[in-house]
């Protein structure tokens, strides 16, 4: 009995067995029409604004017709997380290639499918994440993970320094477009909007002055480029990190 004020943990759409549905199948649908068309609603209006009869009405069908093959909202939002985890290249296992290049390939991969699809970020933490997209894409970490040549104490906290930074890079970098698109602006006029209105603070102007010279040295002439440079140095460390782990161990 589920006591009340309480909600019941969510079951993954990957674990349901195909229920049976009542009436006819609705004629011109089918799963992946539908995920395929949440995909593009989502990326355009945001997770915020995304409805069923706002879908239903995307694909010109009634919201029953959507739910004859989607039982919640729920449901859809986790096809279509795994939909585009299927976006992400994966290194081939058999390659004779340096695990840090296959990293790096996985770790870009998944910066620009979080900055591409910005409402995938907080969903990540919401679902099981056991899609056959997403699992191939964990399997692919750890196959890469292994080949460090860290013991198999350290593997997931090497998994974790890596793509924790990665998602918090990316969901930052994917809000940040996201937000200057709903201002009508270019990501570098919001960058310049932003920093002349923090140095209207004098506390806030201060900080900024005390980091004149991180900034000058990161260079870049637009926030691409600095957003470019600080991943690929972020990245370079981490890598650092890994190998003096590995010598440590070794040690």
């Amino acid at each position: 009995m589920v006591k009340p004020g309480r909600r019941t943990a969510r079951t993954s759409v990957w674990l349901e067995s195909g229920k049976s549905r009542r009436g006819g199948q609705p004629s011109g649908l089918d799963r992946d029409r539908i995920t395929a068309a949440a995909v593009r609603l989502l990326d355009a209006e945001g997770l915020a604004k995304f409805f069923m009869r706002r879908l239903a009405a995307e694909l010109n069908v009634t919201a029953m017709s959507v739910y004859w093959y989607v039982d919640t909202k729920d449901e859809l939002l986790e096809l279509a997380l795994d939909s585009v985890c299927g976006e992400l290249t994966l290194p081939d296992p058999e390659a004779d290639e340096d695990w840090r290049d296959q990293l790096r390939t996985l770790a870009r991969g998944y910066r620009g499918m979080l900055v591409r699809h910005p409402w995938v970020s907080p969903l990540i933490g919401t679902f099981l994440n056991i899609g056959p997209n997403y699992l191939e894409f964990a399997q692919g970490i750890q196959h890469v993970i292994r080949r460090t040549g860290l013991p198999a104490h350290g593997l997931a906290a090497a998994i974790s320094a890596v793509f924790q930074f990665v998602y918090g890079f990316g969901t930052i970098e994917g809000h940040f477009i996201a937000r200057s698109t709903d201002v009508g602006m270019t990501p570098d006029e919001y960058f310049r909007h932003a920093m002349s209105t923090v140095t209207q603070d004098p506390g806030a102007a201060e900080v900024v002055r005390q980091s004149e010279d991180i900034m000058t040295a990161r260079g870049g002439d637009t926030v691409e480029e600095m957003w470019e440079r600080d991943f690929d140095f972020a990245l370079d460390l981490l890598v650092a990190g890994i190998e003096a782990m590995v010598k440590r161990e070794g040690d």
